[in-house]
């Protein structure tokens, strides 16, 4: 059997306290009789619905105190179902409290079988209101391998799931260690073809003497040393999904293949006479700007406008406002696991150094510089001497106000749970709000607070 859900009783009387506990035996009750033990109620227990009579001490003949008080509730936990009852001559302040925000209202005297399916339909509202944002948050999740809490990012992870399901051309334009790769694994995940072959090429990392017989495949004897035949990595890829990174890298006399495949999905293996038909979704990369090399002469615009039917940019790390922060906790505990290490998170110091650090090598640099901290660390926290980031820059500031506010509440709240190491009450008390003010914020800016 479940835990009982909690109701907040706010009533001055003691004799109505007996009764209301009595009639709602099913709840977990819990009285209070004047406003101060009502918000410390409040705080503990995060009640789903409340009961609150607005005749309340110090001045039980109106409704001055309880509508201070439900106006305090509100602001605390705007969630919460708040029920107002009132003297039966005192419409006007019960409607008063609903057009503040109050759930419903009921005027004495107390009918229990009558205010029990008050609370019951509140109870149920307040269920489905959370399950829906529950729903909401998760459709908001990351994409896989992908860890991303500012704006940006979330919008591209949304063109990502709208990109997926197609089998659209996609070229992925970053800097090098923005993650290019993990995002062309994201949409391949998440694509008709997530249980077929994902094969990943690397045009910079092979030499141009081997680069086409590694895409192609090539035929025996077709080359002195090709001893067997062998089929290519668009052939393997075959069903699946077939990403080429840094194809601006891809030499000149090599684009005019790789745009026949694009046209006719099929391929030729070197020294082969047979038209091999591949099915294959292709994702390309790269860091370079392909206008300038089209305009140099170095890469082919055909081949441009064939690739990039879909267009995606990922936004250098530096750009990205408080996922530095964000992805260092989560590679700090990865990287803790792999090591064997029980670290705890990462002094102010270190916090700060990881938000104004302008990553020059994005991800990659991050990982790296994280990975090097937790194996060389002494201490349960990294430090900021641990980072090795040498001179901070000077970080740029928007000059729309409302950004920079934004900014810096999110800003603050991320380094206040990194300090706190996601304790969400210790964050509380660091920036002065409540827990109920923060789970807000939280919801506000879309802050996802990892295990």
């Amino acid at each position: 059997m479940g835990e009982k859900n909690v109701l907040l009783i706010i009533e001055d009387d003691h004799g109505l306290q007996t009764q209301l506990k009595w009639g709602f035996e099913r709840y977990q009750t819990v009285i209070a009789g004047n406003r101060n033990d009502a918000i410390v109620a409040l705080r503990r227990f995060m009640p789903a619905v409340i009961t609150l009579d607005l005749g309340l001490p110090p001045d039980p003949a109106n409704a001055s105190e309880g509508l201070a008080t439900l106006k305090e509730i509100l602001q605390l936990a705007p969630a919460s179902k708040v029920i107002v009852v009132t003297g039966n001559d005192d419409r006007d302040n019960a409607v008063r409290a609903v057009a503040m925000g109050a759930y419903d209202f009921y005027q004495k005297p107390i009918d229990l079988d009558i205010l029990n399916l008050i609370v019951e339909r509140a109870f149920q509202f307040a269920s489905l209101q959370k399950a829906y944002a529950q729903l909401q948050h998760k459709s908001q999740e990351p994409l896989e391998g992908i860890i991303a809490s500012c704006k940006k990012m979330q919008d591209l992870t949304r063109m990502v799931e709208k990109v997926a399901p197609t089998n659209a051309t996609t070229l992925l334009l970053g800097e090098s260690g923005t993650g290019k790769e993990v995002l062309a694994r994201a949409i391949h995940g998440l694509s008709h073809r997530a249980s077929k072959p994902f094969v990943a090429v690397n045009c910079a990392a092979i030499p141009e003497n081997l680069l086409e017989s590694e895409l192609f495949g090539y035929e025996k004897g077709a080359f002195t040393g090709a001893a067997q035949q062998t089929k290519g990595k668009i052939e393997y890829a075959d069903k699946g999904t077939f990403f080429l990174d840094e194809i601006g890298d891809l030499p000149v006399g090599l684009q005019s293949k790789l745009l026949r495949f694009l046209q006719e999905r099929s391929i030729e293996r070197i020294g082969g006479r047979k038209e091999i038909p591949v099915d294959v979704r292709i994702i390309c990369a790269t860091h370079q700007n392909l206008q300038a090399l089209i305009d140099e002469g170095r890469f082919r615009s055909d081949l441009y406008y064939r690739v990039s039917e879909i267009t995606l940019s990922i936004p250098p790390l530096r750009e990205r406002d408080g996922d530095a922060i964000t992805i260092a906790n989560v590679l700090l505990k990865r990287f803790s696991e792999a090591n064997n290490k029980i670290l705890k998170g990462f002094s102010p110091e270190a916090v700060q150094a990881i938000e104004n650090y302008p990553w020059p090598g994005n991800i990659r640099e991050l990982e790296n510089k994280i990975k090097r901290a937790v194996i060389m660390a002494d201490d349960a926290v990294i430090d900021f001497d641990d980072l090795e980031l040498g001179e901070l820059g000077d970080e740029t500031m928007p000059f729309n106000l409302k950004a920079v506010r934004e900014a810096a509440e999110t800003t603050a709240i991320k380094r206040a749970l990194a300090i706190s190491h996601n304790n969400i009450s210790n964050a509380a008390k660091l920036l002065g709000v409540t827990r109920p003010t923060l789970y807000t914020l939280f919801e506000k800016y879309g802050i996802k607070v990892s295990d």
